[in-house]
């Protein structure tokens, strides 16, 4: 019997290529969504990135600046 081979996993659904959104990331620092724009718009807050025209964030950046608070 020869073993089974499992296919090697995807990159787009590794954890730590994951973006999250204004409305996850809202969720994670428990505050509004309208508060990360305003943040945003100021130059505080997170670091995020612009896809398209979608605002992401990093979910390890978002840590960081969490604990650098």
């Amino acid at each position: 019997m020869t073993p089974t081979r499992t296919p090697p996993a995807d990159s787009r659904f590794r954890s730590d290529s994951v973006l999250w959104s204004v409305t996850e990331t809202a969720a994670y620092l428990r505050i509004p969504p309208k508060t990360l724009y305003e943040w945003r718009y100021k130059g505080d807050g997170p670091p995020s990135h612009r896809v398209g025209r979608y605002v992401r964030y990093v979910p390890a950046e978002v840590h960081t600046w969490v604990c650098d608070q």
